[in-house]
Parts: structure tokens; sequence; C-alpha cells
């Protein structure tokens, strides 16, 4: 490409001095004056067309030429001045500008460019500070309104741009203006780093190392792009051996990798999701609910459509007992995925678990463990009952006698083995025909029915629905009073 550059530029020059040849053979003055001003007027013209083509470097050594040829040939400044304007060349460019108005005062136009040229340099310096202070957006605009307005071939002016829209995370459009970079200039170092970013934070991981290889290979020691290249390597690296432990079941040392990997680039956030997942799912395996609650929530931040760390968020809000949250988000998985049957099962377990979480339980009422032994439920209700029973409580008589309804409820249903048994399995047992601690009297049960040693209660004014004498206490634990 620089060896093409040359021949083109040489053509140009020996086009240039043929003429002046030809001038020497014409003995007249004259004639030799009119073949330099066709000369130059030639370099100029060609210069015009690279102008139109966007070829400014191959103007601008063309415009020098015919400047060298004829230092008092205004337009070659002014063309000159606008050229290097393009390139972002700013004082080099005010030096031609002010040539030509030496050579051309009061030209309205020039003066008019000249003032463009120094607000384009005046919002060049601007985004720059914005860009420093973290105003992207408004960075963006001084370069797009502005700068390349007046100065569409500024390369600096290009990558500042590119810089802003990684940082405004438009990967897209970092992409689609590094590939015009690319194209006018296929071996910029800073184009490749900053265009290998943008597809790394797309997680298009190949593509992003293809590009930092490319650029190593022309500048094996730059620094960025040694960065970006083993970084990337590292991360992946990471990333395999933790995918690698959750699948042997080595669940701790997988949960450890997860972190690391995500610890390792916070903001790639195209990759982390993914990251959070896997640590979430450990997580869910290792019990953690909290922390497995978290890690899926972190995913669902970054990606609210995706499936698995709902259902996943579902599964471990179950471990900590949020049974409401678990069938929120267990029933919008279904909705999502309505033929998955592995969300409905675990739908259906979340609903039941809510279910039974609202209805009374009755091993902490009787203040015992979900695995009390029957001889420690019988000892519980035994103190209980003697606790909160009316005859004892006269002055709390009403609290009295809710509280000894729900004891002798709740020894009902847990000093049966069989109505045990399906209260665990979270069945409803209201409809057996019997008050759940309700209103006492009448059809519902009554704590001191037959069964065992007979005694004698005394209740002043009385237990709800009429005063009565029964036998002994449920299982044949009998008391007097």
């Amino acid at each position: 490409m620089a060896a093409a550059k040359l021949c083109r530029q040489g053509g140009f020059v020996l086009h240039f001095l043929f003429f002046c040849v030809a001038c020497a053979f014409r003995s007249p003055l004259v004639a030799g004056q009119e073949s330099q001003q066709d000369g130059v007027q030639t370099l100029l013209k060609e210069a015009s067309q690279r102008i139109k083509t966007k070829q400014y470097g191959d103007a601008l050594d063309l415009l020098n030429t015919a400047i060298d040829a004829d230092s008092a040939f205004s337009e070659a400044y002014l063309q000159r001045a606008s050229v290097l304007r393009h390139l972002c060349r700013f004082k080099e460019s005010k030096e031609s500008y002010e040539k030509f108005l030496e050579l051309k005062p009061g030209i309205s136009s020039a003066e008019k460019e000249l003032s463009q040229l120094s607000q384009t340099h005046s919002a060049l310096e601007s985004a720059y500070k914005l860009f420093e202070s973290g105003d992207f957006s408004k960075a963006l605009e001084y370069i797009e309104r502005v700068v390349l307005v007046f100065s569409p071939g500024c390369t600096e002016a290009k990558i500042l741009q590119v810089k802003l829209l990684l940082s405004l995370k438009d990967y897209s459009g970092a992409i689609a203006e590094t590939g015009y970079i690319l194209k006018e200039d296929e071996n910029n170092l800073e184009a490749l780093l900053l265009r290998g970013r943008a597809y790394y934070y797309l997680a298009d991981h190949d593509v992003a190392s293809r590009h930092f290889q490319k650029g190593l290979r022309l500048d094996p020691e730059h620094s960025d792009l040694k960065k970006a290249y083993f970084g990337l390597k590292n991360l992946l690296k990471k990333t395999k051996i933790a995918e690698e432990n959750a699948e042997k079941g080595k669940l701790r040392l997988a949960a450890e990798d997860f972190k690391s990997a995500v610890a390792m680039d916070p903001h790639h956030t195209a990759h982390n999701v993914h990251l959070y997942l896997g640590l979430c799912k450990v997580l869910v395996k290792l019990g953690r609910g909290q922390d497995a609650v978290n890690s899926c929530t972190e995913a669902l931040d970054i990606d609210g459509e995706l499936l698995e760390a709902l259902v996943q968020r579902g599964e471990a809000k179950l471990i900590v007992e949020d049974w409401e949250g678990a069938v929120e988000d267990l029933k919008n998985a279904a909705e999502k995925s309505p033929q998955d049957m592995n969300i409905r099962e675990a739908l259906m377990r979340a609903e039941k678990a809510l279910k039974i979480s609202k209805r009374k339980d009755w091993y902490k009422i009787l203040g015992v463990s979900k695995t009390a032994s029957i001889s420690e439920i019988k000892r519980a209700y035994k103190k209980l009952a003697l606790q909160w029973h009316p005859d004892k409580n006269v002055d709390n008589r009403e609290e009295a006698e809710a509280m000894f309804r729900e004891i002798a409820a709740a020894y009902e249903i847990l000093g049966d083995d069989e109505k045990r048994v399906r209260y665990d399995r979270g069945e409803d047992l209201e409809g057996m025909g019997m008050d759940m601690g309700g209103g006492g009297g009448g059809g519902g049960f009554n704590p001191f029915g037959a069964g065992g040693h007979q005694f004698t209660f005394h209740f002043e004014g009385g237990f709800p629905g009429g005063g009565f004498q029964g036998g002994g206490f449920p299982g044949g634990f009998g008391f007097n009073f």
C-alpha cells in the first residue's frame, strides 16, 4: 500500500516536472509561466479529486507539491487549509488559512472557515474534558455534531467517538465506526483494540481474540493489546474450571471459581450473566438459599428474560421459606414456558408449601419439633393444658379458653399417627368433622373426652358451650384441679 502511494505521488511529481521541462524548451518567458501555471492547476485538480474520495493524505501531498512549485498560488493554500482541518491538524490549518488571506485578503468564505476551524478545535478539546469527567453523551454530541462535521477525516476524533460509544455500551455502534477506520487503515492498532473490546463486551470472544491477535502481530509489545488478549484468555480459563467443577460435583470449589470469574471483570455483563446463573445453581444445590437468591437476582438484573435464572431463584426462595416469592417466580417461569413439566412440578411444590405455611402450625403451638416423638408430644400437651386450663386462668379466662382449644386441637392431630402423617404431607384436615381451634361445645373437639381414668373438673361459669364434667385428658392423662 505504501509503495503504491509513493508511485502515485511520484507520478504526479513527474507530471509536474514534465511541464517544467517543456518550459525550458520554450524560450519565451511567458510560455514558461503559462506551462508552470498549467502544472500547478493540474495538481490542484488532482488534489480536489482526492478530497472528494476522502484520500486526504494523497491530496495533501499534491497540494504541498503545488505550493513548492508556486509559493504564491493562493488556491493551493486554501485547499491545503481545508485538508488539514479535515485531519484535525488545527495549527497547520490555521497557518494555511492565514497565508491564503494574506494573499487574498477579505475573502469571507475563507474567514468563515477559519472561524469554523477554531470552533472545531475548541469542540474537540471540550469533548476530551467531558470524556474524562464521565459525561459521555455530551462529549459524543460535540464529536458528532461539530468535530466530525467540519473535520470528517479526523482519525483522532473518530477514535474518541468509539471510546465514547464503548463507555455508553453501544457496542454495535463502536463496531460500525471502527469498521470505517479500518477500511481506511487496516493496521490501525487503536481501532483494532477498540473493535476487539466491543466484540468482547458482546461476548463474541472468538472475534475479539482475533482482533487482539492481529494487533499483537503488528506490535507484539503493545501493552493495552496484551492486557486485553491475556485478560480474555484468563477469564475463559477460569470460567471453564468453574463449569467443570460444577459438573464433577465439586460444588464449593465451583462456587469460589464462579465468584472469581465474575470479579475478573464486573462490567462484562454479557458473560457474567451466565456466571451468576452457574453460581446460583451451585448455591441451590449447597442449600445456601439467600446467597443463591442474590446470585440469580444479579443474573435477572442483567437479563430479565433468562428463564433458568427465574426457575433457580424460585427454588432458592423455597430454601429460605419465602413461599410467596417462590410461587411468584415459578408462576412467571411457567407462563414463559407452559410446556415445561419440571417448572410446573416446581410450581406445584411451591404452591403446596405456601398453602401449608398459611395453616396453623400445630408443632409450634405445642412447642415441639417436627421430629418429636409421641411421648414428647404428650408431655408438651400435658404441660400446656395445665398451664392454660380455664379454671387456672380466672383473670384472663377468654385468652385461656382460646389457647386451651388450640392446644387440644394440636394434640388431636399430632397425637394420632395417621392424622399426623396426613398433616405432615400437607393434607387439609379442616374437613375432618372436628373443630380445629374454632368455637367450643357442640360437635367440637372435647379435650376432656373419655379415655383413661375419670376425674371431675369444676369450671366456674361453665366451659364455653355449657359446663360439663369430663374424664381424663386424651391418651389417659387424668388430672385433678
